[in-house]
């Protein structure tokens, strides 16, 4: 099966498929449960997968996402994986890069990110502790170390996730390869107005990952304005969500285990200019704004 997603092109000339599915379980030893998602969206028409080997021991993810990819049979040119470097591997690129590269044994990556601007490292008692901003290995330090994986030919694009305007703005004067992606927390209760300009004027394009919101809390999915527009176009409100995304130049991985939910997720619809406009002024309502989970 096929579906009429549509490609961004990146700074670096590769293209991304706009509408990815985001493999995160949040439970330990999900493995099957990530093997029979996959399974699903790949013939459901998904081409994009989203993992990192940060879920990898907690929730198995990486090893599983790409033994579904593997058993489809579909060219491995046809399919889209990004994944991530993990906050504990900072200090350690290259190795990092390859340990999730044998755990996903699908020969490259088209996309890695540097998960969160910061490093973390164990303390002498073991526990983990956060390294200041200015401790080796700094992001800096890191994304210097990446660009070197473009090098090996094993991965095509570099990136980085939960940047903020601040954190890009040191990170860019030091950079020989800008980042082609920023993935971010984004949803129309947390537009990220300002980092998307910013980012837009850098050549940088942003993906969301919470794009129906957070995942505790329904109160986009259902919002008046939200559901007013679905039934105008006989859609779910989770198509209105991801299509408001998708026509704003953002990329989005909703996650889903549904087949019924996979299938509307991927068929995008089209938004007039006074659907996006009300969708837009959703987070101005009261009590409607989220701010970033600390």
């Amino acid at each position: 099966m096929s579906a009429q997603v549509p490609s961004f092109q990146l700074n670096n000339d590769t293209k991304i498929p706009a509408v990815g599915m985001g493999c995160w379980i949040g439970v330990v030893g999900g493995g099957q449960r990530v093997i029979d998602m996959c399974t699903k969206a790949l013939k459901n028409g998904y081409r994009h997968f989203d993992t990192a080997s940060v879920y990898g021991e907690s929730f198995t993810l990486s090893g599983e996402v790409g033994e579904a990819i593997n058993a489809s049979r579909i060219p491995r040119e046809e399919i889209y994986i990004t994944t991530k470097l993990p906050n504990d591997a900072h200090h350690k690129v290259l190795e990092s890069f390859e340990e999730s590269l044998k755990k996903l044994g699908c020969g490259y990556v088209d996309l890695y990110l540097m998960h969160w601007p910061f490093a973390t490292m164990p303390d002498s008692t073991g526990k983990t502790r956060r390294l200041p901003p200015d401790e080796h290995p700094t992001f800096v330090d890191t994304w210097k170390d990446m660009e070197k994986l473009l090098d090996t030919g094993k991965v095509k694009t570099i990136g980085v996730s939960n940047f903020s305007v601040k954190t890009l703005t040191e990170l860019l004067p030091h950079c020989t390869v800008i980042p082609a992606i920023n993935q971010v927390q984004l949803h129309p209760c947390l537009p990220q107005v300002e980092l998307k300009a910013f980012c837009e004027e850098k050549g940088i394009i942003l993906t969301a990952y919470t794009p129906l919101g957070r995942a505790e809390s329904r109160v986009l999915l259902e919002h008046e304005t939200i559901v007013d527009i679905s039934k105008s176009l006989g859609v779910t409100p989770a198509q209105v969500l991801l299509s408001w995304s998708v026509q704003k130049n953002i990329i989005v991985i909703p996650k889903s285990e549904d087949d019924e939910r996979m299938q509307a997720n991927i068929n995008l619809v089209h938004l007039s200019d006074e659907d996006i406009d009300r969708i837009n002024k959703i987070h101005e309502e009261p009590g409607m704004h989220q701010s970033l989970l600390k």
